[in-house]
């Protein structure tokens, strides 16, 4: 739907007056200029300006009902061929108006012969003239007024993407919340059948970890330092070692100058989640997880990456469907980086049959 047109006040048709004054006071120096003889002294300057003045008023005052007769024309379905008519029609009635404010004038000023005089030697090149004039006025408000449009049309349009942006953020962070719940809670089921008394310190860690899930949920758009994360995901895996024991290896490296870096809140739980899922949880030894940070050296972006020693998969096999190894979480991830950062971050995923399974993660700062 084409935006509504700028009403005589708005900052739009503001910018169109003034370049409209813009261009009568140049077509007026010019005219001065064309019309003075400066060798011949300084009254041939003010005749120029009498002269410039005398003939162009007119003209402009008209320009002053080309706008809106624009913008109502534009509103209205026409052909080309009716247009073009509509336009020639009011280009002889500019043309006739100005020779009538011209006759007018020199009627009030000089008497009705002089006037009548005037007409008749002006009248061919008045009615010339206004065509002329009446083009260019007409076409540099058509042009405006659809540069205008076309501006806000992109504009609206910019706006309702980045809406619909912000919509699937909120659905994507509505989908990882509850994951992370619903299997943070399985193992806690699990462990309160195995130990009650581990069961009840792991509830008061999870009980905090719960309240930085809530405290991050009031927009998608959040961001959390990666210590904040990574401090997360520590009271994670401490969960998760209630569980597995010893068969659960974390190797932590982490450059300190990347603590203060910002990034998506829930974004190492679901990656580490899934490598305990897929490449801890199911082997009788276990296995080992590797977290990451360091500093990218060419955008000086955040670079992450979480990597176990699991049986991997092979990459083409990597579904978004149930039990698959990218899950819920993986996939929700790089969508969500794909509208957070406008295509700037980056998730790769490194995987193959006996060889691991390793995400690295490119942020923007």
């Amino acid at each position: 739907m084409p935006a509504a047109p700028s009403s005589p006040s708005t900052p739009n048709s503001r910018r169109l007056w003034l370049a409209y004054a813009g261009a009568c006071l140049l077509a007026w120096l010019l005219y001065v200029l064309a019309g003075a003889e400066f060798q011949r002294g300084l009254w041939q300057l003010w005749v120029a300006v009498y002269q410039a003045s005398l003939t162009l008023w007119p003209p402009m005052l008209l320009g002053f009902a080309v706008l809106p007769w624009v913008r109502s024309l534009q509103k209205q379905e026409f052909s080309a061929g009716v247009l073009a008519g509509v336009h020639v029609a009011a280009a002889l009635l500019f043309g006739a108006a100005w020779q009538a404010l011209e006759f007018g004038s020199a009627w009030a000023m000089f008497g009705i012969d002089h006037a009548s005089a005037v007409l008749t030697q002006t009248l061919l090149w008045r009615a010339i003239w206004g065509v002329v004039v009446y083009a260019a006025i007409a076409t540099g408000f058509t042009a405006a007024l659809q540069t205008q449009r076309a501006r806000a049309a992109a504009v609206a349009a910019a706006q309702a993407e980045s809406a619909l942006a912000r919509a699937e953020l909120a659905v994507i962070s509505g989908k990882l919340n509850p994951h992370f719940l619903f299997n943070t809670l399985n193992t806690l089921i699990a462990l309160t059948r195995k130990d009650p008394q581990a069961a009840e310190a792991a509830l008061l860690r999870f009980a905090g970890m719960l309240r930085y899930v809530l405290d991050t949920k009031r927009s998608a758009t959040d961001r959390v330092s990666l210590n904040e994360e990574i401090e997360f995901v520590r009271d994670y895996l401490a969960l998760e070692s209630l569980r597995l024991g010893g068969r659960l290896s974390i190797d932590w490296q982490l450059d300190p100058a990347t603590l203060e870096d910002e990034l998506p809140p829930l974004t190492l739980q679901p990656l580490v989640e899934n490598s305990i899922l897929h490449g801890v949880a199911p082997r009788v030894m276990g296995g080992s997880i590797r977290i990451r940070s360091s500093r990218n050296a060419l955008s000086q972006g955040l670079e992450l990456s979480i990597e176990d020693d699991g049986p991997g998969c092979d990459p083409a096999k990597l579904e978004d469907k149930p039990g698959g190894r990218r899950g819920i979480g993986l996939a929700a991830l790089q969508r969500r980086f794909a509208l957070d950062y406008e295509g700037r971050a980056r998730l790769r995923v490194q995987t193959a049959p006996g060889a691991g399974f390793r995400v690295d993660l490119l942020i923007p700062q």
